[in-house]
């Protein structure tokens, strides 16, 4: 029996915006689920916290088993990475009934794209480790490789960082990058990669462990290779004696499990988006907004009308009944219902999900016990609670990845000699520019802080003071001087802002220190991990000792921000 579809509703204060990894995402959803507000709670569960529910999800997951086919189908797969007993291990594992999977993915970026995805992968790893532990239950890190989607512009680059304090950018130079809609499966790496090696080469190729990492890198990323196969085996490679287990959703064995969900959600595609609009607009009353905006009738997937290798579209329906109209197409092209399911029956694989299609995809082909996610994950997990519930599939545990910044020998000896900690060090660039400045100034000069505060301390009474003698005469004085108030704090706060800024370029040596280290622990304005990836970390102390470090920081269903010291 189909499952309601009425979403959660609490009360809620209004939520804040934010930005994650170049799209929008609630700015408190995942941080308020992580930390236990009953809001977030009402729409996602944090089950992943007690043991109790940890089993019993695990318990749900064992009573599914891999089918003989997928699992031939990911045998095939995991064959053509280098030959490794522990991933031999656990594929023979999931052939067994009872074995779940921990799950996590990721968008096959160059050289491995940001280090979250090391961190994803670890953090699998050792949530398998700690649920087989607690369970007796034979527990498989699985990853998902998301090469269903056509975004060149988010995977086609790597980030260095170096000494100057301006990262450098590899990129694939794919001329039709921006353009582009053909899966990323299907992309070759090209003469581009060529450059962007001997680029990371000149760049790293002195490290201590450059010679074994670069080698790596340059056998699996060849420009006849795909992004892929080439991610695929660099982190198979990373983490091999951990047996990490890869599943590709465009491998054509496994797209024939696929079809089936691509047809429910064609044929079901009104009650399924009125489902997640409703829990859309809940999310909304209680302060969050939707990770993934839902159009009306749309069932969740793209369709590639000029063959398997070609462009896909996202379907939204037409004014037409059992009609669908390709958005972006550059002929404005529409198909019917008739037509898309004959295509599902004969080359499934012109069909890909979406991301609130994916989860679905993803539990029913595997025993999932546990999903491991980042912060905007977390947050469209929020949305699926109906279509989960539609499709009578257990939501797993939504565990929240590892979050870890290094601070290696360059940067501790930056943070040492300013007098700052990591966490001071990601305070706005002004603020913490303008208090190194006046603690090298000597006396004559304040810090901006005690400016401020002694100029408003001055004004603030009188101002009340003439509010008071006021209130008798004209009540609505009370409003003007709150409003002079508000004025005088923006125009002090500016003030300030500018003194700091002079005392900051009294001291070029401080300023460039500065910027250094802000280059190395939120470049751009960005978190490390969401901006740096492995090859520099992995010519330094070595791609197996970086990851075991990171495996041995691993707390299990934590979330929280540690700090690496390699």
């Amino acid at each position: 029996m189909r499952k309601s579809f009425a979403p959660p509703r609490t009360p809620g204060r209004p939520g804040t915006p934010d930005l994650l990894s170049g799209r929008t995402v609630t700015s408190s959803f995942s941080a308020e689920w992580l930390r236990g507000d009953p809001r977030a709670l009402a729409f996602l569960p944090d089950r992943f916290r007690h043991k109790s529910a940890r089993a019993e999800a695990v318990a749900a997951a064992a009573s599914r088993t891999v089918s003989p086919a997928l699992l031939e189908a990911l045998v095939a797969r995991n064959t053509r990475l280098a030959p490794n007993p522990a991933r031999e291990r656990n594929l023979e594992l999931l052939s067994r009934p009872g074995t779940v999977a921990v799950v996590t993915g990721q968008q096959v970026g160059l050289f491995l794209g940001p280090l979250f995805t090391i961190y994803k992968a670890a953090s699998a790893i050792v949530a398998a480790r700690t649920l087989a532990e607690e369970t007796g239950r034979p527990c498989v890190p699985v990853f998902w490789l998301q090469t269903e989607d056509h975004d060149l512009p988010e995977i086609d680059h790597c980030f260095v960082p170096r000494g100057t304090g301006t990262p450098l950018r590899l990129s694939l130079e794919l001329s039709d990058a921006a353009t582009s809609r053909i899966p990323v499966a299907h992309r070759h790496l090209d003469e581009g990669v060529t450059r962007a090696l001997a680029a990371l080469k000149a760049e790293l190729g002195t490290q201590p462990h450059a010679g074994e990492h670069l080698e790596l890198l340059e056998r699996a990323y060849r420009p006849e290779a795909t992004l892929a196969d080439a991610f695929a085996e660099v982190l198979a490679s990373v983490f091999a004696d951990e047996g990490l287990v890869f599943l590709d959703p465009r491998d054509p064995r496994v797209s024939p499990f696929a079809a089936p969900i691509h047809r429910r959600a064609l044929e079901e595609a009104a009650a399924i988006s009125t489902a997640l609009a409703s829990q859309g607009s809940a999310l909304s009353e209680a302060g969050f907004s939707e990770q993934v905006h839902i159009r009306p009738g749309s069932p969740l997937g793209f369709f590639s009308p000029d063959g398997l290798e070609g462009a896909r579209y996202r379907l939204d329906p037409a004014a037409s009944p059992g009609t669908w109209s390709l958005v972006g197409h550059p002929d404005n092209r529409f198909v019917t219902t008739a037509e898309l399911l004959t295509w599902l029956e004969r080359e499934p694989l012109r069909f890909t999900t979406s991301a609130l299609l994916r989860p679905i995809l993803q539990d029913t082909l595997l025993p999932t016990a546990a999903y491991v996610g980042g912060p905007g994950e977390i947050a469209y997990f929020a949305q699926l609670a109906p279509l989960y519930a539609h499709v009578g599939l257990p939501m797993p545990l939504i565990v929240p990845r590892a979050r870890f910044r290094v601070l290696d020998d360059r940067t501790r000896g930056l943070l040492e000699k300013l007098g700052l900690s990591p966490d001071e060090a990601t305070a706005p660039r002004d603020e913490l520019l303008a208090r190194l400045a006046a603690q090298a100034a000597g006396e004559g000069f304040d810090p901006p802080e005690a400016v401020e505060a002694r100029l408003m301390g001055t004004l603030a009474p009188e101002l009340a003071r003439l509010g008071q003698c006021m209130a008798a005469l004209d009540p609505s004085f009370a409003h003007a001087i709150e409003r002079t108030e508000e004025s005088v704090r923006t125009a002090l706060s500016r003030l300030v802002a500018k003194y700091g800024r002079a005392l900051g370029q009294r001291d070029q040596v401080t300023l460039e220190r500065l910027d250094r280290l802000r280059a190395y622990l939120a470049p751009e304005g960005t978190p490390q991990e969401r901006f740096y990836g492995l090859p520099y970390y992995a010519c330094r102390f070595g791609a197996r000792a970086f990851t075991r470090m990171v495996l041995e920081a691993c707390e299990p269903f934590s979330g929280s921000l540690k700090d690496l010291r390699p």
